[in-house]
Parts: structure tokens; C-alpha cells; sequence
């Protein structure tokens, strides 16, 4: 071990039954904050491009600013995460977060330049990024602490902050609230609401007393111990879970409701209806996850979801009769709606690398997220939205195939020293 180690680190002391559920409490908000930011943004798109009078292909580059500067923070959160710490990390996203998404709205209501737009979204998006893997190593950690599954549950918030974002925008617009204007104030709720949750959060009391790295990345926690990660099976196979849930849940977010106006003749409100069910089925399968995942384990759960996911995309895209296709889309919801934040406490299961483990997976997972709707409006200029969705099929049957990655360590043994409610 080199000399210039420091002394290793003290681990904290064993978290009162108080301080753990404070602790739940404020990563349950962390996550609606999150939400809330990325739909206020989402939200409000239609009037961007109106302010920019930009054509689709122009909007298109804005997009590519926020997913560029997501894999920039998605790859360099590990590291920050290691250096800074999980609650400086996450007070620094969420305050730059909020800068990012008042910087776009300046550039597009004042300066009206496309170019301070994806400057800005760049930022928010790297910012976002690097929430995305510090919230769910937090809430990972704190899953731990109260010694029950959770995971789901804070992905169900994230879900409801973007429904509120959402309904905030439509108000906006409906109102016709200034974008900046908008903008401040979420920016406003978001730095508000991170002067609330961050205090709450706690030292990991399961953090290894592992030494602090020198000044060449060498010790336990060392840059190139993060990136090896990449080669370990496990965060691979986990990716893939990750992938393939992914991949479903942002397909239907992107062309779900084309595809029951394409492929089943709906109208188009019905369409935007058939989407709502959709993420409300996600919300549900979230919500229920936390017992089933406790009763039963990840690997059943999530081989018997994936089971469901099939199955729904199925019936969508084969369906004779409309009602047949929503059938299908409420199984493919309550399918898609655990693979993400499983697979998540599957990557954090080990304190020591769970923040290389889920920068490595989320970056994976990612990739759906950005490559997957492109390509299946690709497949789907040629052969139909319905019969694309023939992709999503296929890596959900590859999520499935690989959902023994996602196994429990000493499952049995998982039983909190303080009981947390």
C-alpha cells in the first residue's frame, strides 16, 4: 500500500430508527425533485420550439444536449461520488440542476438562441445524470439500513414528480406562464426542496473503513478500481436487466400512444389515455413491487415481470380489437415497472463498489433511454410502430434470461438491527 495513504476513514455509528425513516423520507423527495425537474423541462418543449421557431431536426439537437450531458454525468459520477461524498454530490446536482434548467429558459425566452438552449440543457442534463446514480446508491444504501425493499417505492416518487411536473406544465401552458418564469420557479422548488432533504440524509452505516486513495487513484476506492467494474459479469448482466426495462419503459413513453393511433385506429386523445394508463400501471407495479420483491426475492419477481412485459407487448402488437391492446398495455406496464430500480439495488448490494456499480449499470441503462426510441421510430418508418415493438420483445426476453444476476446476497440474513417502519 503506498505511503501516501491516509489514516482509513472511522465507519459511522448504527442510525437510530428516527434517523433512518428521516433518512427515507428525504431521498423519497430527492427522487419527486428529480422527476419534477425532467418533466417541467419535457413539459414545456412545444412552447421552446415555438420560442425558437425551430424545426423538428433543430429540436432534435436540444435533446442531444440534455442525453449528452447525461452520459457525461452518468461517467464521471462514480468518481465525484467517491471524492466529494453522497450528500455534497447530490446538494452540488441538485443546486446545478436548477441553474441548468433557468439557464435554458433564459437562453430560449431572452436570448432565444438555440445554441445557450443546448448549453443549458447540456448542463442539466450532466447534472441529472450524476442525481440519477447518487439518489439510487442513497437509496440503496438507506434500503439497507431498514432492511426491507424500497428501491421500488423511490422510483415511484420519481414517477409522481413527473406526473406533477407534467400537470404544472399543462397549467402553464393553459395559463400561458412565461417559460422563464416557469422555469425560476421550479428551480426555485428544486433548491428549496434540496435545503430540506439533504441535512436528513446519514452517513451509509454499512460503509467499509476503507482508506482514501493517493494521489495516483491507488487504495479500495481508487479511479481505476471504479472502472474496472466494467469488466466484472455481474454489473454486466445487471446492465442487461436494466437494458431491456429500459428499453420498454422508454419506448412506450415515446411511442406508445402513436402506436394505438397508428396500428389500432384510436383517436389521438385516446391515445394520450392509453399512455396514461400505461405509466399508471408502472406507478402501481411500483408501489405493489416493495411486498411481492420481500415475499418472493428479485429473481422470481423479476423473471415473472418480465414474463408479463412479453406478454403484454404481445397481445398489444397481435390484438384484433382495441380494448384486447390496452389489456396488454396494462400488463406491460406493471412488467417494465420493476427492472429499473431492482436492478438498481442489485448494483448497490455491495457498500464498497455500489457507486462504480451503478454508474456502470445506469450508463447501460441509459443507453436504452437514449437509442432505443430512434431506433424503433427507424424500424417503424418501414414495418409499422406495432411490429418495431418487436425490439422491445426481444430485450425483455433478455432481461428475463439474465434476472439471476439480480440475486440477493445472503438474502435469509437480511434482517434490520433497527426496525424502521
Amino acid at each position: 500500500m503506498s505511503d501516501g495513504l491516509q489514516t482509513s476513514r472511522r465507519a459511522p455509528a448504527p442510525l437510530s430508527r428516527e434517523a433512518v425513516r428521516a433518512w427515507r423520507n428525504a431521498v423519497f423527495l430527492i427522487f419527486a425533485l428529480s422527476g419534477l425537474a425532467v418533466a417541467t423541462w419535457l413539459s414545456r418543449n412545444p412552447a421552446i420550439r415555438d420560442l425558437l421557431h425551430a424545426s423538428t431536426a433543430q429540436m432534435g439537437w436540444v435533446v442531444f444536449g440534455i442525453a449528452a450531458g447525461s452520459i457525461v454525468g452518468l461517467t464521471l459520477s462514480s468518481h465525484v461520488l467517491a471524492v466529494a461524498g453522497p450528500r455534497a454530490t447530490i446538494l452540488g446536482c441538485l443546486l446545478v440542476l436548477s441553474g441548468g434548467l433557468v439557464f435554458a429558459g433564459v437562453g430560449a425566452s431572452v436570448l432565444t438562441s438555440m445554441v445557450w438552449v443546448i448549453v443549458g440543457l447540456a448542463v442539466f442534463g450532466a447534472a441529472n445524470g450524476m442525481l440519477d446514480v447518487s439518489m439510487n446508491v442513497e437509496g440503496a444504501a438507506n434500503e439497507r439500513a431498514l432492511g426491507r425493499t424500497v428501491m421500488p417505492l423511490f422510483h415511484a416518487s420519481f414517477s409522481i414528480g413527473t406526473m406533477a411536473g407534467a400537470g404544472l406544465g399543462g397549467l402553464a401552458e393553459r395559463l400561458h406562464v412565461p417559460v422563464l418564469a416557469h422555469t425560476a420557479v421550479i428551480a426555485g422548488v428544486l433548491v428549496l426542496g434540496a435545503l430540506v432533504a439533504v441535512p436528513r440524509l446519514q452517513p451509509h452505516p454499512d460503509a467499509p473503513a476503507e482508506p482514501a486513495e493517493d494521489a495516483d487513484g491507488h487504495g479500495v476506492s481508487g479511479w481505476r478500481s471504479r472502472l474496472a467494474i466494467w469488466r466484472d459479469s455481474r454489473t454486466v448482466f445487471i446492465g442487461l436487466i436494466v437494458l431491456g426495462m429500459a428499453f420498454a419503459e422508454g419506448s412506450a413513453n415515446d411511442w406508445l400512444a402513436l402506436a394505438m393511433v397508428d396500428g389500432h385506429g384510436v383517436s389521438n386523445a385516446t391515445g394520450a389515455f392509453v399512455f396514461g394508463v400505461f405509466v399508471t400501471a408502472m406507478t402501481v407495479g411500483r408501489i405493489v413491487g416493495v411486498t411481492v420483491l420481500d415475499r418472493f426475492g428479485r429473481v422470481p419477481v423479476l423473471r415473472a415481470t418480465a414474463g408479463l412485459a412479453a406478454v403484454g407487448l404481445t397481445l398489444l402488437i397481435v390484438a384484433p380489437a382495441p380494448w384486447l391492446a390496452v389489456v396488454g398495455v396494462v400488463l406491460w406496464g406493471l412488467g417494465a415497472s420493476l427492472g429499473f430500480p431492482v436492478g438498481m439495488s442489485a448494483a448497490a448490494d455491495d457498500p464498497a463498489t455500489a457507486a462504480a456499480r451503478v454508474s456502470a449499470v445506469a450508463t447501460i441503462g441509459y443507453c436504452a433511454f437514449l437509442v432505443g426510441p430512434p431506433l424503433i421510430g427507424f424500424v417503424g418508418e418501414h414495418v409499422g410502430l406495432l411490429r418495431a415493438l418487436l425490439l422491445v420483445l426481444v430485450l425483455v426476453a433478455l432481461a428475463g434470461l439474465t434476472s439471476g444476476a439480480g440475486r440477493e446476497p445472503g438474502r435469509t440474513g437480511r434482517t434490520p438491527a433497527t426496525p424502521a417502519d
